[in-house]
């Protein structure tokens, strides 16, 4: 009984085992097939990829046309569309950045500043134009070409041209942006900054552009030695054909410099007269009082006598009077004391004299000195007026006549 029970115990046994070998057998043919599954799937996926890196190299070399030995291809064209737009990009950002952080910043700190550097910092990055980004992307992206050497060097030296025009433009803008400041900062105590900081700028503009074109022409390749050399000549002759409007120039940089006269100053220049409206590089305008406008060359100015009112700090008067001989000696006296008595008593004056001078034709001759310690000539008559008006009433009242031109005829008989 017992060894029936063992033998069916050590059967089942087997019948296990036998399962359990046959289960990883499965198991292992199993996992054998999905390996070599998995492994003709990456074999075909490598093959697809490897068709589509074949066709898009193809495509990427595919020749589109020729330029002398050089041949371009699409790939050639792609690559530069790609670092135009990027060159693009990139300065789009860069703007976006410095709007919102470096440009405020300069803003804030220009409005707070005195000095003038940030102001022209400021006033230079404004005057970076659209079209020099545009052309410098148009240039990076046209060096990725396989062009020629003579290509590649007319790219470079438009390039640099181009980055002269656009310094040239920086150096301008900041130039102007320190001359109106400085002017608006001095034009409230002098003037003549205006003409002054006008002729500045003039001669700044012409040496900066100056300076450009001479660069521009030496990265072309332009022998500026001989050019130099030729301006000099050139200069000399000009000079010697121009010498009247060099005059002018020259006088009006004399002007700027010594200033016999500024903006708004009432001059007299031999019997013409006028407020200063322009100090030019030619020529000087004045405004006549009857509303025309007068204008001289600066030379002739200089040469000529000029008569400035605006810097009379007090205005010398003398008038005179006559009365009859008539007069008793009395009153003759005591005019002086009439005449002071006056001129005190009115505002904005200062009495200097009164004298019988002499003896005229027809009349006892009186000379008056006074000072208006205003020098306007509008407040100036308004005394003299006033002056006049009591001097006739005070010699109504006492009874002294002025004289006027007369001729007195005596007849006598004959014999």
């Amino acid at each position: 009984m017992r060894i029936r029970k063992c033998s069916a115990i050590v059967f089942v046994l087997i019948l296990l085992a036998a399962e359990v070998g046959l289960a990883q057998q499965t198991g292992a043919d199993q996992a054998e097939k999905g390996a070599q599954s998995a492994k003709a799937e990456r074999l075909a996926a490598d093959e697809v990829s490897s068709r589509l890196w074949t066709t898009a190299t193809d495509y990427w070399q595919r020749e589109l046309f020729v330029v002398g030995d050089r041949t371009f291809q699409l790939g050639h064209l792609f690559r530069a569309a790609i670092t135009f737009f990027l060159v693009l990009f990139i300065a789009w950002v860069a703007r976006a950045i410095l709007r919102r952080t470096l440009l405020r910043h300069l803003e804030a700190h220009a409005e707070a500043s005195k000095t003038l550097l940030d102001d022209a910092l400021l006033d230079a990055i404004r005057q970076s134009k659209p079209i020099v980004v545009l052309l410098l992307a148009a240039y990076l992206a046209l060096i990725t070409l396989p062009l020629s050497e003579t290509s590649l060097s007319l790219l470079h030296k438009f390039a640099m041209v181009v980055a002269t025009i656009q310094a040239a433009i920086w150096a301008n803008a900041g130039m102007a942006g320190i001359l109106d400041k400085t002017k608006q900062r001095r034009a409230s105590k002098d003037p003549s900054a205006a003409s002054a900081f006008g002729l500045i700028g003039f001669f700044a503009r012409v040496a900066i552009w100056s300076t450009a074109l001479l660069l521009g022409l030496s990265s072309v390749g332009y022998p500026i030695g001989p050019l130099l050399a030729g301006l000099g000549v050139g200069g000399v002759a000009v000079a010697f054909a121009l010498q009247n409007i060099l005059g002018d120039i020259f006088c009006s940089i004399a002007i700027v410099l010594d200033k016999p006269f500024v903006l708004g100053d009432f001059i007299i220049v031999n019997d013409l007269m006028g407020t200063v409206e322009n100090i030019g590089i030619k020529t000087t305008r004045l405004r006549a009082l009857s509303g025309e406008q007068i204008i001289f060359s600066n030379a002739d100015l200089l040469g000529s006598r000029v008569r400035n009112y605006k810097g009379m700090y007090q205005r010398r008067v003398l008038f005179a009077f006559g009365i009859v001989y008539e007069t008793p000696l009395d009153k003759i006296k005591q005019i002086p004391t009439t005449v002071r008595t006056i001129i005190e008593s009115i505002e904005h004056t200062r009495f200097d004299r009164a004298h019988f001078k002499k003896y005229g034709d027809f009349s006892l001759d009186f000379e008056v000195v006074y000072y208006m310690l205003v020098p306007d000539f509008g407040p100036y008559m308004d005394v003299q007026q006033e002056i006049n008006l009591r001097l006739f009433e005070s010699f109504e009242k006492d009874g002294i006549a002025f004289a006027y031109p007369t001729h007195e005829i005596i007849m006598r008989p004959t014999g």
